[in-house]
Parts: C-alpha cells; structure tokens; sequence
C-alpha cells in the first residue's frame, strides 16, 4: 500500500510539474539506442529557440514510462501496442541495407547474389528474439553458424561491420558517409524501421512539449536517407 501511495504522488507531481505553459525548465526526451547522431542536433537547435529549457536525454533498455512523468517525449521503434493514456505519431522511416567494409571485401568477397549470402560472415544482434526487421530477416536467411560478431549495442555492431568483423546491416544514411563501405544489398521496404513519437495524453497538450514536436517534425523533413 506505502508502495502504490508513493507512486501515485510521484504520478501526480509529474504532471503538474508537466503543465505549465512556458517553453522553459526540464525537457526529458528518451529514445531507442543508436539515433543520437540525429537527435542530439535537434535538441541543440531547440534549446537555440528556447534558451531556458534544460534538456535530458535518456537511452535504455528499458522502455520509460510517461504515464509516470519519467520522460516528456519517447522516440521509439516499431509498430508495437502502446498504453491508452499514450499519444503516437509517425516520425520517419529509417532506411536500412546490407554492407561490408572494404577490408571485408578485399579478404573474403563480396557476394555476388542473395544465394552467397551463406558462405559469408556475418555481423548480427545477440538478441534472437530481437524485434528489429533485419536482423530478423539475416538470422531467418543464413546458418546461424555464420553470424560469426554478436553484440547487444548498436555501436559494437556498426562498429563490427567498419572493422571487418563480417556483413551486416547499417542505416542509409550512415553508410553513405563512409567510402570504406560497399552496399552488399541495398535497403528493402521491408527492412525499414519505422520511428515514431510517443507522448502521454496529459502533457501531449503543454506548450513545452507542442513546441518541441513542431520542431522535432520540422528537422525530420531534411534528414537524408529517411523517408
């Protein structure tokens, strides 16, 4: 009871403190792992506009609760069922494809079709259950002796992919940067990863937070490689 008592004042504070009408104080945006390269610019500029906002930028494994007033904004993956009380909107499309570092390429080939993907190294997510749609489709299309680089961070798999650990899968927008990269396979509708902005019905409204998704929607038009 002292338990369910507690969070329901924390519940309540979180929303008045999510009320006001100033585009001023504490901003706490969350998102999945591995976009801060295209969120970080965004919450800079906003700050630009709105010198007195403070924001906080939080990644985890765990899924925050806004219901809770743990997170004003949540940039989250998917098309997976969200609370009631949440409100959802598209974001953009990530466009994913399959590439090799040069190193790779020189040492072992590139694949010439689909059909080679099998004699080939790969690089994938350690999580089998993992929702992502490409790396879904890599553990359902190769041997599973042949993801030969494991991790459970965005950063150690791109990472892997640039040092020639094997094949794997990176954003578009990412690979395009990088002349050390070959597209082995180029991205697929269904290898997109859908992003969309979650906010809770009780502070969706707030000028705070009606500010920072006009801004967050308007930055999304000019990122390359995103549709």
């Amino acid at each position: 009871m002292a338990q369910t008592t507690e969070e329901q004042f924390a519940h309540l504070s979180s929303r008045i403190k999510g009320q006001g009408e100033t585009v001023a104080g504490e901003l706490v945006v969350t998102s999945i792992a591995g976009i801060a390269d295209l969120l970080t610019p965004v919450m800079v500029s906003f700050q630009e506009n709105w010198p007195e906002v403070r924001v906080r930028f939080l990644t985890d494994m765990r899924v925050f609760r806004l219901d809770y007033g743990e997170a004003h904004v949540a940039i989250r993956a998917g098309s997976g069922a969200e609370e009631p009380d949440n409100v959802v909107q598209p974001l953009v499309q990530i466009r994913t494809g399959l590439y090799a570092s040069r190193g790779y390429v020189d040492r072992y080939g590139r694949p010439a079709s689909e059909a080679e993907l099998g004699q080939h190294r790969f690089v994938c997510s350690d999580n089998e259950t993992t929702r992502a749609p490409f790396h879904r489709w890599l553990r359902a299309t190769v041997p599973p002796d042949r993801i030969t680089y494991a991790a459970t961070e965005p950063a150690a798999l791109e990472a892997g992919v640039r040092r020639g650990a094997g094949i794997g899968f990176l954003a578009a927008y990412r690979a395009a940067e990088d002349p050390d990269l070959v597209e082995v396979l180029p991205p697929r509708p269904e290898w997109d990863a859908p992003l969309r902005i979650v906010t809770h019905v009780d502070l969706h409204r707030t000028r705070k937070v009606q500010a920072f998704l006009t801004h967050l929607k308007e930055a999304a038009k000019s990122w390359k490689f995103c549709d």
